[in-house]
């Protein structure tokens, strides 16, 4: 068996799973959300603390398997610096310790293999990767090398979510509170979609988000920022999200064919987008592959998925040599 921890930003997660069956022997998280929720974001060294306070308990409840491991993992990058170094220093005192080999893991490859928990992966295939720190269309071989298509110039997709959300003070995480409160809104504010028409292959959101922020304050002035108004524009702004997304994949749909498309990373939970690539999957006679709801957002478990591949390869690091990468040029990222 594997045992793999994830640190790399507000969420401390250990997994133990069976390298030969992919069964999850083990799996706990424990999330910051609410001790974050009142700063509206992520605060580094609260996360920091947080994770030399949880990962050892989760540890202690995955000691029962120390005996049948077989190698150590974690995430080591990308990430915020101060949570990665708990996760990664905790690895290699197992290591050390247990006698066990030492593997490092991608964080973003590991959300890929989300698609893959409890079997083999299934390559070539297309990619999107939607998630508070990324947003990216990625092109994967049959060999599993990783070209990127298309990234976002500003913003991700998810952290578009948290600041629209933040600007309407719902609180933090925001995706949800947005995507929530869109069900009741109607399509009456006219907001941009970004970059259309535009055949660069990027993604943008500072314009979108900054249309908002116009329209919320012209809403104020007006004393018309209401439940009604923050619904319809909640409405307004994921249809537009979404269609950014959408715009640019249809694109990348043109000029590519995918026998099957991957859809991954903690903004992949939001329904609105499912559906949308659901219905361009169909047209285009594409599968259309969605991680499991439970594991779209930081875990460990897709982080024993992805050094499953690693270990197979036998490609270790040694406790002293492993660093902490927090952030990565990214077209050398899946290196």
């Amino acid at each position: 068996m594997i045992l793999a921890i994830e640190s790399s930003c507000d969420d401390s997660s250990v997994a133990v799973m069976d390298e030969c069956s992919f069964e999850l022997k083990f799996y706990e998280k424990i999330s910051q959300e609410a001790d974050h929720a009142k700063y509206g974001g992520v605060v580094p060294e609260l996360a920091a603390r947080l994770h030399t306070e949880a990962l050892p308990r989760i540890l202690q409840r995955a000691k029962p398997y120390f005996s049948e491991l077989s190698a150590v993992a974690a995430t080591n990058t990308p990430g915020l610096s101060v949570s990665l170094i708990g996760g990664v220093n905790m690895a290699k005192a197992l290591a050390l310790a247990l006698n066990l080999p030492l593997i490092g893991v991608n964080h973003l490859v590991g959300h890929i293999y989300s698609l893959f928990l409890g079997g083999e992966a299934r390559f070539p295939m297309g990619v999107l990767l939607v998630s508070g720190g990324h947003t990216m269309v990625l092109d994967i071989d049959a060999a599993g090398g990783i070209e990127i298509l298309a990234t976002t110039g500003d913003d991700s997709f998810g952290e578009s979510f948290d600041k629209i959300a933040k600007m309407l003070g719902l609180g933090y995480p925001g995706g949800a509170l947005i995507e929530e409160l869109a069900k009741g809104g109607e399509p009456r504010f006219e907001l941009p979609v970004p970059l259309k028409g535009d055949r660069r292959l990027e993604y943008s959101f500072s314009g979108l988000k900054n249309a908002v922020r116009v329209q919320i304050e012209k809403l104020k002035e007006a004393g018309e920022l209401d439940e009604r108004a923050m619904r319809d524009l909640a409405r307004c702004f994921e249809d537009a999200a979404c269609a950014h997304i959408l715009d640019k994949l249809q694109r990348i749909f043109e000029l590519r064919r995918f026998a099957r498309f991957g859809v991954v990373g903690g903004a992949s939970a939001n329904l609105h987008l499912r559906g949308l690539l659901t219905d361009l999957c169909e047209r285009a006679s594409c599968e259309i592959l969605f991680a499991p709801m439970k594991f779209c957002s930081d875990n460990a478990a897709m982080i024993a998925r992805a050094a499953i591949e690693k270990l197979r390869k036998k490609e270790f690091t040694a406790p002293a040599e492993l660093e902490i990468i927090p952030h990565l040029n990214l077209r050398s990222a899946f290196e």
